[in-house]
């Protein structure tokens, strides 16, 4: 009988033990800071990877942002004319190397359509056929919609891409599912991106030719037959690197330099980082 805890004996385990085990432990979360230092925490002690402590941070990041912080401004997206002749459309889709691009009639602000390169395939194959036939409904969203929110649609109704709007109605650029997801798990290698190892100098149909940034300037020098460093400049290694320098900041989309005949026309540029130039000769 003395085994069987009495009543009085089980009241004896100490109440503020009990209150702290709580307060520590059980406790809903009260904010959002309180949360990210319990991720903090849960990584320092290898509770979870790294990996999963960067996505779970970023999921709270994207929480409170807007489509505006990281939608492609209008300057800088990369749009196709209805109206454009098949061979050009193919030439522009080839040199730039996106899987879906936005359409537009008359003007700019006018989007009609999302066209995909896959279909761009099939209206290869049938000219007579309108274009519009093969182009996506476009989607529109805010610059003040959440991001949380903005991946859900996608995920909803299967969309990659939307087209923003200030609030005036007017196009004021496009977000992708890439470019929130990249939010959550760091820079995603897409369609345009390739390995070192691939390749760093293509020619285009243009006569023109795309390169690296990466690619070292010892390399690129023995291409095209050139000397494009001057002792000053002989820490350089890379074309990327040597073209920020000369131009005095690191270049986007549509600015160019021209040195020693050439002309280095930025052609895609992510995460601040200046990924092809498309390079062709100036002059006589």
């Amino acid at each position: 009988m003395n085994d069987i805890p009495s009543k009085s004996r089980q009241k004896t385990v100490p109440k503020k033990w009990t209150k702290q085990l709580y307060e520590k432990w059980l406790s809903p979360i009260k904010t959002r800071e309180h949360f990210l230092k319990l991720i903090s925490k849960a990584g320092a002690k290898q509770l979870i990877g790294a990996e999963s402590q960067i996505m779970l941070e970023g999921v709270m990041k994207i929480s409170q942002m807007h489509v505006a912080e990281i939608m492609i401004p209008t300057p800088k997206m990369d749009l196709l004319d209805v109206d454009m002749p098949i061979e050009q459309m193919l030439e522009k889709i080839i040199d730039i190397g996106h899987s879906r691009y936005p359409v537009y009639e008359n003007e700019k602000e006018n989007i009609i359509g999302i066209l995909m390169t896959k279909d761009l395939l099939k209206w290869q194959r049938a000219p007579e056929i309108n274009l519009k036939v093969f182009l996506r409904t476009a989607v529109f969203v805010p610059e003040t919609k959440n991001l949380i929110d903005l991946l859900r649609d996608f995920k909803k109704n299967r969309n990659h891409m939307a087209m923003v709007v200030d609030e005036f109605g007017r196009i004021s650029g496009l977000v992708t599912f890439e470019d929130v997801l990249e939010e959550i798990v760091g820079e995603i290698e897409d369609e345009f991106d390739e390995d070192e190892d691939d390749g760093e100098i293509y020619s285009l149909v243009d006569k023109s030719f795309r390169v690296a940034g990466h690619t070292t300037v010892e390399k690129f020098s023995e291409f095209f037959n050139t000397q494009l460093l001057s002792e000053d400049e002989e820490q350089f290694e890379t074309i990327g690197g040597l073209i920020a320098h000369l131009m005095g900041h690191v270049p986007t989309k549509g600015e160019h330099h021209d040195i020693n005949g050439l002309r280095f026309e930025v052609m895609h540029s992510k995460s601040g980082v200046v990924k092809w130039y498309r390079v062709k000769k100036i002059g006589n």
